[in-house]
């Protein structure tokens, strides 16, 4: 591929928790900006490609492990999780490192995030050629919702307990992330050279794009169930051209109905802009955009606005 892209993929929370600490708390600034860790994209992203077959490396599965009598359910280790995805008896046994290099540039989520591959004498470190930032919320008005929900059974480490649990859940009534990111195809430069990857292909964006339009709202499960994609902007570029975060670029509001406001003049001084696309839904936001020579489209029906 022969050119650079930045974008923003724009993620929506209503009553759920996008992103939560290890507390259960959603992941927060110092200062209490709400915000979303690149992981929490990606981890719908890789789960998409997981289950439409695709070979995800980073991507937690698990085994029995027998000690003795006793019988486990146990996470796989990095090394285990390669040798079952590439179909390889012993990892150890392996003497070649080209071989090893090659199997991993053929993972969609290595393609597309990069690698830290440290296992049985590899030590393996892939810049991946898209790269994500941390997504801010931009939403001014919202607040931590904690709510206690009762178990159906009681604590067993009680011997005098005749009632069943209480615990609880944390939320956020809504938010409104916005993740900036960058693809660089130049990143697998010397690994074309070195003859393990074709390098990052028109093929492989196409494939990073349909997914990163849908993969949040794709994903379901009781804390994310509410979180959605809402919005996208795609700038394609020369190859040498270099653009600051679009982020900073993208402000929210909300009034009766969702606004989402681009204001950017350099796109309309650009000559170096190959190709500028927006994605949202017009059932529930306003788009606001200064963009002369950008394309819309409807988020849901991917048909031009």
């Amino acid at each position: 591929m022969d050119k650079r892209v930045y974008g923003v993929i724009g993620v929506s929370s209503k009553m759920a928790n996008w992103n939560a600490d290890f507390s259960g708390y959603p992941r927060s600034l110092s200062d209490g900006t709400i915000f979303g860790s690149d992981k929490a994209l990606k981890y719908p992203m890789r789960k998409m490609w997981d289950n439409e077959g695709k070979k995800v490396l980073y991507m937690k599965s698990m085994n029995f492990s027998k000690k003795n009598d006793t019988i486990t359910l146990v996470p796989n280790s990095l090394k285990e999780r390669y040798e079952k995805l590439f179909a390889v008896d012993d990892l150890k046994k392996c003497k070649d490192n080209k071989e090893v290099l090659t199997n991993l540039m053929t993972a969609v989520d290595v393609k597309n995030f990069g690698a830290t591959f440290a296992e049985a004498k590899n030590n393996i470190s892939i810049t991946g050629a898209v790269q994500f930032g941390q997504g801010i919320n931009k939403y001014g008005d919202s607040d931590l919702e904690t709510m206690q929900i009762l178990s159906p059974f009681r604590d067993t480490k009680d011997a005098e307990a005749k009632n069943s649990t209480i615990g609880t859940k944390k939320i956020i009534n809504e938010a409104h992330y916005f993740y900036p990111f960058s693809i660089n195809p130049s990143a697998y430069k010397e690994l074309v050279a070195l003859g393990v990857t074709d390098g990052y292909t028109e093929e492989d964006y196409l494939n990073f794009k349909r997914t990163a339009l849908v993969a949040a709202t794709s994903f379901s499960s009781n804390a994310k169930e509410g979180c959605q994609n809402e919005f996208a902007l795609f700038v394609e570029t020369k190859l040498d051209t270099y653009l600051p975060n679009l982020s900073e670029y993208i402000s929210f509001e909300k009034a009766d109905i969702n606004k989402i406001k681009i204001e950017c003049n350099m796109f309309n001084e650009l000559e170096d802009i190959l190709n500028i696309e927006i994605y949202y839904n017009p059932e529930t936001t306003v788009l606001e955009s200064n963009l002369e020579k950008a394309k819309i489209y409807n988020l849901i029906t991917k048909k031009e606005v």
